[in-house]
């Protein structure tokens, strides 16, 4: 695709939705391109807003970390996959509790979100990713699971980038339980249709209007699969080059990072 196809697509954008983990940083590190990139989406007129399928955390441990990389970003910028879980279980599992596998702060986001936790007895089993799992949690989760209570996972994610490499994430986590149990969740995050209807409803965009811009091809980009949202793949965390040759999920845009995107929309108006 030529710079000036490129920047004919970006031209119907209204607004960007960014991930986080390999696109604006890697692990506790910003990349330097970061700020110039936001600055261009704004003086273009358009919008962005963040989406991270990493459960681990909450939006307020977001909003800090980007508020130490010099990054400020009000709260209704930042989405996140747990808001996409609680936002449905209370529209369409309301009152039901849950056995949560996750983080304190995940749960401390479903407390607040309204959702009743048990290990007792759940209606529920939500995974999320959980870097404090512990086997007595994983034991739980797989009798309940056996039991026949519906098993939902908040993203599919099976690493996440690190400074040093990856890490394994939520996904991972529910292949162990699906090994143990025969069953697979059903996940929420990126790329579920769930997470879709979250962004248009939040940024108030047709699809058409809209761009994910990630570096996972199965999550990031997958999610404008067969939609009228265009996907941007940026090389700077997950996925190489050499990837998209055997991938059956592609992007409609490759950008090297960010930087190259603010070029681009530093020529348009």
């Amino acid at each position: 695709m030529t710079k000036e196809e490129k920047q004919a697509v970006l031209q119907k954008i209204r607004c960007f939705v960014l991930d986080m983990d390999g696109t604006i940083y890697l692990g506790d590190q910003l990349f330097p391109y970061t700020p110039a990139f936001l600055q261009a989406v704004e003086n273009s007129g358009r919008e962005y807003c963040y989406f991270t399928n990493n459960s681990s955390k909450n939006a307020d441990a977001y909003l800090e970390k980007l508020h130490k990389m010099g990054i400020p970003v009000t709260p209704e910028k930042m989405l996140i996959s747990n808001g996409v879980i609680i936002d449905w279980l209370n529209r369409c599992q309301p009152g039901k509790s849950v056995y949560l596998v996750g983080t304190p702060l995940l749960e401390e986001a479903f407390r607040l979100g309204g959702i009743s936790l048990t290990d007792q007895n759940p209606d529920l089993v939500v995974l999320g990713f959980d870097t404090t799992l512990t086997y007595e949690k994983l034991e739980k989760a797989c009798r309940f699971v056996r039991e026949g209570k519906p098993f939902y996972g908040v993203n599919p994610d099976f690493n996440c980038p690190v400074e040093n490499g990856f890490i394994p994430d939520c996904g991972s986590m529910a292949a162990l339980i699906h090994a143990s149990t025969g069953v697979t969740p059903e996940f929420f995050g990126k790329p579920s249709r769930h997470t879709l209807e979250y962004l248009l409803e939040h940024t108030g965009c047709k699809e058409e209007e809209l761009a994910v811009i990630g570096d996972r091809l199965y999550t990031d980009i997958k999610i404008a699969e067969g939609t009228g949202v265009t996907s941007i793949l940026v090389l700077s965390g997950e996925t190489q080059l050499e990837d998209l040759k055997e991938s059956p999920v592609q992007p409609d845009m490759v950008c090297e990072s960010l930087k190259e995107l603010t070029a681009l929309l530093e020529g348009i108006s």
